[in-house]
């Protein structure tokens, strides 16, 4: 028709072509895949969908010859041993299978693919490559997801070690290659996407009403109806009768034909309709996933929900959920055995209120794909476009809200007037610390959120506010994070090591109670009463659940560390603590009473309530865990009057995590935290642990920290092996040595020693029967072993020749390749580094000892470097500090920065500079921060102050005052 002028209308726009990649994990990304591709079929478009998903899935919603469906998989997800449970190495091997090995092959063949159908957009939920293969072919491409797989696999990289975290890498440089980013809500980070989209839910619509699902199902319009839904049941979970309250009726989606049920569970045809399924019914027990997530916030339906480990999806997705009031958690042991009431009955009482749109699918395929086509050709790719992205995947600060600097903020006096007045100290000094202001505030909201406070509350909050029983006193300790200044991971091999306790601590609030008499959470109790009768337990809650994917209660009963009359061995802990790892962080917590029981003979017979509240960040190589150890035994120890000296205390903190939690660090961190004080620097010999001395910071100098945003882990592959390389090289210096010795005996000729045959051989005893290798100068090293330690070795080869490497906390893999010569070298060379530091702070303050200071800090970041310890991050940070001090020096000036290095456990985490102590060098540190943003995208965090000790600042004994 011609227009009202008489122009000629505007042309319809012409059929697009859409190649639609699916990723392989999951029914989620199938069904709103599903969604957005009606859509586009019905606006007249040909869709092309790339996946290893059945046919049905998309045929039985989608029945058009503009679509064709075409088998192939291109990335794995994750692997999951059962519904619950992620193996993190399992899946990095099957995606190095999937999509590394092939990754040539795959690229010619999408190329190939997408050429032979003429596509006009990509469209990825959420595979990496195909971003690569469209740029390569000048198709644009969009992805549609609330997660990417470079986030969600960091975390494996963690455990898997450093030399597979070029799967990370490449993952995101592929995404860095996509044009546009269709986020959906309930996202998590995804760095590595430049441009930006949100969208609605995308959520399948409903078939049915209630009532017609109901009448089908034989279902009385009164009954309480729960879906059971986890992606198919494990032959294992063999479900009863009496784990639903009375009346109720469970109906369980994809039971494998030969899984029995009882009556008063209903199996569900496998081609049941979901989305109508949970319309019609009253709640839902699953895992949290992206198609459950956005269906049940969509019906308004209770989800009860089971924390998958090693996914980092689900936290994300849960704070969308608990903003609307949409779901409870069970604890993955009460749904082991069936302790399901109290969580069911619980989640009636809930009231869903999300009224957001859920028509994502109708906004992403039919205008928000044709924008990425525009947008697409107006940003003109051009030829080495820099797609480079930051190679850690954390929080932002936009995400988190929190700052770009980690510090305590001051309360202001009402607040601090407010919580003196709630509370009467009994014990200890406050000493100034605006910190522990802050928590005995939060504490006071605690009670008083119980009267007073009508704000959502998230589920940490919750259960922390009846945790104690205000009547009664409450003890509070307080530990701090440290800086490695100097001595880092030698400190397993007895150097010496300089240790700054930082202003950021962790709190530990804790209450004991007569079984009868203590605050039990609901399912706690229900379970007691289920085992006939009221026993001690340990029931602890964790600030800052929310900011990862830890569950933020724990509870056990006392009974489960003892077998028969004794304390269970640390080994049965371990495997106790890692049975859910959404969990596995209390055995930080929960292990100190463990440890006490079984170094100390300790007996705890009352009940114990313990909030832990931390400022140390975590994964930032600024011993959060140790931190939350020390603070958690000395508020122990304060309350069951046990008089343990710091030092003793360190070493039964390190004996947490090495035995209970598993993590093999030296003593260092608990050390430097308990026995530490503000404004010096804790020298010790960690051999095992006696400390020299405080040694005070000059008051012309300054130490900074510095976050290269890089996740940090003492329990990862990297740190383990060069620890197992160590005592490798060790084993060998010993083995030659004795060699050395016996050579010596049976000859009348001195050995290679440089001295007499008696002083030489005497020496050579000793180095036979080295403890720790720190004990072994350069000179000597270099003189006598340096050339026979091979740089690396494998774990049989070593094994077959020598034995064992005698290290209690590492084992030996057989299969996996060592380095040792520079993890042996490291320790050798770094406590001499350390001495000299010392013995340099000492001189006058000039320029050339900041120099000759920041001279041994850049040694002894190389040698981590050397060790297979660095970090992109980390070094990009060091290069930083370098380049502001030659850019003074250049400038005929004096550096204010002289010196930086990786600190800790190393692979990322945070690093250490040092330089005047003027105003000069702070400018310096925040414009090496921006520029570090500049070039990555993240905004280090900022360690600077310092605080005191757990043993200095001893304990707080509260009460609520009345008024």
């Amino acid at each position: 028709m011609a227009s009202a002028g008489g122009a000629d209308p505007s042309p319809p726009p012409r059929p697009l072509v859409f190649a639609f990649y699916l990723t392989g994990h999951g029914f989620g990304h199938a069904t709103r895949a599903v969604e957005v591709v009606r859509h586009l079929v019905a606006a007249g478009h040909e869709v092309h969908v790339a996946t290893a998903v059945p046919e049905f899935v998309f045929t039985a919603e989608v029945r058009s010859p503009r679509l064709r469906i075409r088998r192939v998989l291109l990335d794995c997800g994750a692997v999951q041993a059962d519904a619950l449970t992620v193996d993190p190495l399992a899946t990095l091997e099957k995606y190095r299978e999937t999509a590394v090995v092939p990754r040539e092959s795959i690229l010619r063949a999408e190329s190939e693919w997408l050429s032979s159908i003429k596509a006009d957009l990509v469209v990825s939920d959420v595979v990496p490559v195909v971003c690569r293969a469209a740029a390569d072919m000048g198709v644009r491409s969009v992805c549609i997801a609330n997660f990417s797989w470079d986030f969600i696999y960091a975390e494996y990289i963690m455990e898997a070690g450093y030399h597979d975290r070029s799967i990370v890498w490449q993952i995101a440089e592929d995404y860095a290659h996509c044009d546009i980013l269709l986020r959906l809500p309930g996202y998590g980070p995804m760095p590595a996407f430049r441009n930006v989209i949100d969208v609605p839910l995308v959520v399948r619509g409903l078939r049915k009403s209630r009532s017609e699902v109901r009448k089908e199902l034989g279902l009385e319009e009164n009954a309480k109806v729960l879906v059971f839904n986890f992606g198919g049941q494990p032959a294992g979970w063999k479900l009863k009768q009496e784990w639903l309250p009375d009346g109720w009726i469970c109906l369980v989606c994809g039971a494998s034909n030969s899984q029995d049920v009882p009556p008063n569970f209903i199996k569900l045809a496998k081609d049941a309709y979901t989305p109508d399924v949970l319309a019609a019914s009253d709640c839902m027990l699953g895992k949290i996933g992206y198609g459950a997530a956005s269906e049940v916030l969509a019906y308004k339906l209770p989800l009860v929900f089971v924390r998958r480990d090693y996914f980092n999806e689900e936290p994300f997705l849960r704070n969308l959920l608990e903003h609307y009031q949409n779901s409870i958690e069970m604890i993955r042991s009460d749904f082991l055995t069936g302790h399901w009431k109290p969580y069911l009955l619980r989640a009636l009482t809930l009231r869903p209120c999300y009224n957001g749109p859920i028509n994502g699918g109708e906004f992403s395929g039919a205008r928000r794909l044709q924008d990425a086509i525009v947008s697409g050709y107006q940003r003109q790719r051009a030829p080495g476009r820099d797609v480079r992205i930051p190679d850690w995947y954390s929080l932002s600060e936009t995400e988190t809200g929190a700052g770009p600097t980690s510090k305590n903020v001051a309360i202001n006096e009402t607040a601090a007037s407010r919580c003196f007045e709630d509370f009467e100290i009994l014990h200890g000094d406050l000493q100034g610390l605006t910190d522990t202001m802050d928590f005995l505030k939060s504490l006071s909201e605690l009670n008083r959120n119980i009267l007073e406070s009508s704000e959502k509350q998230y589920q940490e909050r919750t259960a922390a506010s009846v945790l104690f029983d205000w009547e009664k006193e409450i003890y509070i300790a307080r530990a701090p994070g440290r800086l490695d200044v100097m001595g880092g991971i030698a400190d397993y091999s007895g150097s010496l090591v300089l240790q700054m306790p930082l202003r950021e601590a962790c709190h530990v609030a804790l209450q004991r109670n007569h079984p009868t008499k203590q605050n039990l959470w609901k399912h706690t109790r229900a379970r007691q009463l289920e085992n006939a009768g009221l026993a001690p337990v340990i029931q602890i809650v964790s600030f800052g659940s929310e900011l990862s994917n830890r569950a933020p209660t724990f509870d056990m009963g006392l009974s489960d560390f003892m077998d028969g009359e004794k304390p269970i061995s640390y080994e049965k802990a371990r495997e106790f603590f890692c049975q859910n790892p959404s969990q596995k962080w209390a055995a930080y917590v929960a292990g100190t009473i463990l440890v006490l029981m079984t170094e100390l003979g300790v007996q705890f017979t009352d009940s114990i309530s313990i909030l832990v509240s931390s400022a140390v960040p975590e994964g930032k190589g600024v011993s959060s865990s140790a931190s939350v150890e020390v603070a958690t035994m000395s508020a122990i120890a304060s309350a069951y009057g046990l008089n343990i000296n710091p030092r003793d205390l360190a070493l039964l903190c390190q004996k947490v995590e090495n035995h209970v939690v598993g993590a093999p660090c030296g003593v260092m961190d608990q050390m430097a935290s308990a026995c530490g004080e503000a404004n010096k620097l804790l020298a010790m010999v960690c051999q095992p642990a006696e400390v020299k001395e405080l040694v005070s910071i000059p008051t012309h100098m300054r130490f900074w920290g510095l976050d290269s945003g890089i996740r940090h882990s003492v329990g990862g592959g990297d740190y383990g092996s060069v620890r197992v390389g160590t005592y490798m090289g060790r084993k060998m210096i010993k083995c030659a040595a004795s060699d050395l010795v016996s050579e010596s005996l049976a000859s009348e000729a001195p050995v290679e020693s440089g001295c007499h045959k008696e002083n030489a051989t005497g020496l050579l005893k000793s180095e036979a029967a080295l403890e720790y290798l720190c004990n072994i100068p350069p000179h000597r090293y270099e003189a006598a072993y340096a050339k026979d330690i091979p740089e690396a070795i494998s774990g049989d080869a070593f094994l077959e020749k020598y034995g064992d490497h005698n290290d209690t906390v590492t084992v030996i893999d057989p299969k996996r390749s060592y380095s040792v010569k520079a993890p042996t070298r490291h320790p050798i060379y770094e406590n001499f580094r350390v001495e000299t530091f010392k013995t340099l702070l000492a001189a006058g303050s000039t320029d050339e000892q900041l120099s000759a200071l920041g001279e041994l800090m850049y040694q002894c970041h190389n040698s981590y470097s050397a060790c297979g310890l660095g970090s992109d991050g980390t070094d990009r940070l060091v290069n930083l500090v370098q380049e502001m001090q030659h850019r003074t020096i250049s400038k005929g000036g004096s550096p204010s920065l002289f010196g930086a290095k990786i600190t800790g456990g190393g692979s990322g985490g945070t690093i250490c500079v040092i330089g005047k102590n003027c105003s000069r060098s702070s400018e310096e540190i925040v414009e090496i921060q921006q520029r570090y943003k500049a070039a990555t995208g993240y905004l280090p965090i900022l360690f600077d102050g310092l605080s005191p000790g757990a043993a200095k600042f001893g304990y707080l004994k509260i009460r609520w005052r009345h008024s």
